[in-house]
């Protein structure tokens, strides 16, 4: 009943505001958008600025604004960080979309004009917890294998904590990683990892942008508790033809881009794929008549960008854009074949509308699926695993801009789930034995939200907004309301406090009995049985600027509640299990903690230091003695401190520090043994303490890096060094107990063992530009 309300009232709001006959008396409202110069991509998160006045706006995701001003004309200021600003006198009686193209600065960072465009964003902004990155910054950010990977920058900034060294899964605020919403380009990405962990699926060079939302999330957004990635990808070159890609170690990658009708629309293409497989099969096949030889498994894995846009008319812009990509990692002695296949596949289609000088749509049908599949052969006996989920999602969002003080956004969105959780069949070549087991689950989410920025004083201005989400499966019904606040006050010029709440549904839960994230993870609904998990979150902060520095400093304070979480019973066998939703167990979690960082992003010198200090706990009755205990992610302390500085406009150096607390883990504090008078033999039984009371070592790593450009004649181009773990410091990736044996054969102890993944490892990647 609340959904269908909620629903009703916004369908309401969309008739009212659509029909234009809201009248402002004697302002003028003129409307358009801001785009790079010489690749006409659009710039979102512009500034538009009415001069002499404290009137202004901001770009959207499309680069489009509008913004309403007091007399028949002004001279508008538009200014983006890293661009020249220009000023241009504008007629209040427009009829038709502006469009102001900046022209981008040099390659050197102090002839940089904008010096406090982004500082006074950040006081100005309600906005909170929200961490945003360029590509040109992650570019140069050294990480492992020379691979640019947005996810490890991210990694780096406070409150986002790393999966395991070299993994691009992460935590969020003491959630798990099931609770990040990761979209591209609006379509959802179930695994956003490549080979099983250690790579992200997100190839730098088709990548626009990314904002990582950390609380205080915008009232579009639905569907996790924890954290919002949205990552946009490029839209093409619209003024010529151009490339760039670059040749690694393990990977190589191409992307080419180009104009529709110069000037109307793009088009981007862009590739990557690992080659360890090549130099595997060389090895295999000159050892192949060698019987001592162990054969090395193949693996590669491959992802494609492409993305399309036309301006139809001045007034609808349509975008098409689609992902694909996929592991292959397999092995095959004649015997024994096994592989494993995953990857994900989107789509999204958008339609960009403006209705009037005010209103502005963007209505989006997108496809999502993420499938793995082991298949295993054993001479003639063969069995195949595996698992899905499929979304068809349809959403509209409307921008509606009523005046200088309020920015109305509302919309609605429903998504068709498919889930094939934990599938198999297997049996003889001969039919004689076989066996099949697959779950097929259906289900339907909507959402509905409306939300607010009010600017009501000069000093004080509240982002509020209104979701309403909603889950139905068979007979199974669930809905709830999401209020959603941020408030921002001014202090003065240059100092600003911040507060937000958030409250979270989440529909769709990620189980796992493993201590790190991996492709065999299984999605599972919301059941009868398996309720929605519900977050909520207040957070507050402050943030100042210096602004003759640059530099920027924010604080922020956050606890987080959660409830419904969801385990797996000790012991559990995921595979294989009819009723796999009764092993399920359930409790709740909370966290929190502070996050400190200092921030500057121009001039020679660039970086940022980032501190968190949090705590994150969980408690199931099922679950260590029904006592709370910390999550596998919590982590006391993580401190990060990157910095890049550009010698001239040729050579630039990047360092980055890393030193956490060890993650918790169990391991038996004792142990006692059963004989078997059948076997004559001892079976030692471990005893186990309290679940994770036991940490690993302080983690501590430096990686270094250096850029050095070229000018050839056809465009561009530079070797990128990088050495991860400079230092050689030895970081404990899993601890294991290991059973000590006498002469005869009888257990007498148990030893630590420490397993450490990456020594030093060196780098190069060339990457070139035309």
């Amino acid at each position: 009943m609340q959904f269908r309300l909620g629903l009703t009232y916004v369908l309401l709001i969309i008739v009212f505001l659509g029909s234009g006959k809201i009248l402002l008396a004697q302002k003028s409202t003129i409307n358009g958008y801001v785009r790079d110069k010489s690749t006409g991509e659009s710039l979102a998160g512009a500034s538009i600025l009415v001069d002499k006045t404290t009137t202004g706006a901001i770009t959207n995701a499309y680069g489009y604004f509008s913004i309403t001003i007091g007399s028949d004309s002004c001279t508008l200021r538009v200014q983006y960080l890293g661009y020249r600003t220009i000023e241009q006198k504008v007629s209040g009686n427009q009829n038709r979309p502006l469009l102001f193209e900046l022209e981008p600065e040099g390659t050197n960072l102090e002839e940089i004009v904008v010096t406090d465009n982004r500082l006074e964003s950040m006081i100005n902004q309600t906005q909170m917890s929200v961490n945003s990155l360029q590509m040109q910054q992650v570019k140069q950010v050294p990480v492992i294998f020379g691979e640019v990977d947005l996810i490890k920058v991210l990694q780096l900034m406070p409150g986002v904590l790393a999966n395991s060294e070299g993994n691009a899964g992460f935590y969020v605020r003491g959630g798990s990683s099931d609770q990040n919403l990761i979209l591209l380009d609006e379509a959802v990405v179930y695994n956003a990892s490549h080979l099983f962990g250690f790579f992200s699926v997100f190839n730098s060079d088709a990548v626009k942008g990314v904002d990582l939302y950390k609380g205080g999330f915008p009232a579009k957004f639905g569907g996790r508790l924890s954290s919002v990635l949205d990552v946009k990808m490029k839209e093409g070159n619209q003024k010529k033809f151009s490339g760039s890609g670059g040749i690694g170690l393990i990977a190589s990658r191409l992307t080419l881009e180009g104009p529709i009708n110069k000037g109307k629309g793009s088009y981007i293409i862009s590739g990557r794929r690992t080659y360890l497989d090549v130099f595997t099969r060389m090895l295999n096949k000159a050892n192949s008549k060698n019987e001592s030889w162990n054969r090395i498994p193949d693996y590669y894995f491959y992802d494609f960008n492409l993305k399309a846009n036309y301006s139809v008319t001045e007034k609808d812009h349509i975008f098409l854009s689609g992902y694909f990509g996929k592991d292959k990692f397999g092995f095959d002695d004649g015997l024994f074949n096994f592989s494993f296949d995953w990857g994900n596949k989107t789509g999204t289609l958008r339609w960009n509308h403006i209705f009037n000088n005010k209103l502005f749509l963007n209505t989006t049908a997108i496809y999502s699926d993420y499938t793995y599949e082991i298949n295993n052969r054993l001479n003639e006996f063969k069995i195949n695993l595996s698992s899905q989920v499929k979304d068809l999602n349809f959403k509209m969002d409307f921008d509606y801009f009523y005046n200088d003080k309020h920015t109305i956004k509302f919309g609605f969105q429903s998504v068709y789930h498919t889930l094939k959780p934990g599938g198999f069949n297997g049996g003889s070549d001969d039919g004689t034995f076989s066996f099949k087991q697959q779950i097929s689950l259906f289900g339907t989410e909507w959402g509905a939200y409306v939300q607010d920025d009010w600017e009501i004083s000069p000093r004080l201005k509240a982002n509020y907004g209104f979701r309403v989400s909603a889950y139905s499966q068979k007979d199974t019904l669930y809905a709830g309301p999401e209020p959603r606040l941020n408030l921002r006050y001014k202090v003065n010029e240059t100092i600003a406090l911040k507060a937000s709440y958030t409250r979270m549904f989440q529909y769709l839960h990620l189980v796992s009995n493993s201590s790190i994230s991996l492709p065999t993870d299984i999605w599972f609904p919301s059941t009868k049985r398996l309720k929605p998990q519900k977050g909520d979150q207040v957070s507050g902060g402050l943030v100042k600027v210096f602004k003759k520095q640059n530099v920027s400093i924010t604080t922020e304070f956050y606890y987080k509640w959660l409830k419904n979480q969801v385990e797996y019973r000790e012991g559990t066998q995921v595979f294989f299990n009819p009723e796999l939703e009764k092993e399920f167990v359930f409790g709740k979690g909370w966290s929190y903690g502070g996050e400190f960082l200092i921030e500057k992003q121009e001039g020679k010198l660039t970086g940022w230091i980032s501190y968190t200090l949090s705590w994150s706990k969980r408690q199931f009755e099922d679950l260590n003695f029904g006592k709370p205990y910390f999550a596998k992610f919590d982590r006391r302390h993580n401190l990060n401190l990157v910095g890049i500085y550009s010698v001239s406009k040729r050579i630039s150096l990047s360092g980055t520090f890393v030193l956490n607390s060890g993650n918790p883990y169990s391991l038996p504090i004792g142990r006692y043994t059963i004989f078997d008078p059948a076997t004559q033999n001892f079976t030692v039984v471990p005893v186990f303490p309290e679940r994770n009371s036991l940490r690993m070592p302080l983690y501590h790593r430096l990686d270094l890096g250096l850029i050095w450009k070229f000018k050839p004649k056809w465009g561009e181009s530079d070797l990128t060094f990088s050495v991860y773990n400079a230092l050689n410091r030895r970081n404990p990736y899993l601890i294991y107990f290991e059973q000590i044996n006498d002469s005869n054969g009888n257990p007498t102890k148990f030893e630590a063992r420490q397993i450490s993944l990456f020594p030093i490892i060196p780098a190069i990647t060339f990457n070139f530009k035309f």
